[in-house]
């Protein structure tokens, strides 16, 4: 079955950075375009950034310029490097694939935190 295991999390100060990761089982990665997705507390989820299976990217406009969406296809990983990092990036951040089966299913992984505080 699809497994989505995000990582990469933790504690960083503002103006920092972290590379989140996304490992994905159970489909065909490659075929598949990808997005990473945040909550903060209290709040809906939001889509951060996508990536096509051909490697075309979108992003937030809040995003725009600090972070960038990967992925390595050989490794089915999907990564998100987030630089200049603000106390209001705070949230748990997800990965999913946008449309897919599970995704209008309502399948999220487990997620992981990032906090961005002095």
């Amino acid at each position: 079955q699809v497994q989505l295991v995000e990582s990469g999390g933790g504690l960083v100060q503002p103006g920092g950075s972290l590379r989140l990761s996304c490992a994905a089982s159970g489909f065909t990665f490659s075929t598949y375009a990808m997005g990473w997705y945040r909550q903060a507390p209290g709040k809906q989820r939001d889509l951060v950034a996508t990536i096509t299976n051909g490697g075309r990217t979108t992003y937030a406009d809040s995003m725009k310029g600090r972070f960038t969406i990967s992925r390595d296809n050989t490794r089915n990983t999907l990564y998100l490097q987030m630089n200049s990092l603000k106390p209001e990036d705070t949230a748990v951040y997800y990965c999913n694939a946008p449309g897919s089966s599970w995704f209008l299913n309502g399948y999220w992984g487990q997620g992981t935190q990032v906090t961005v505080s002095s």
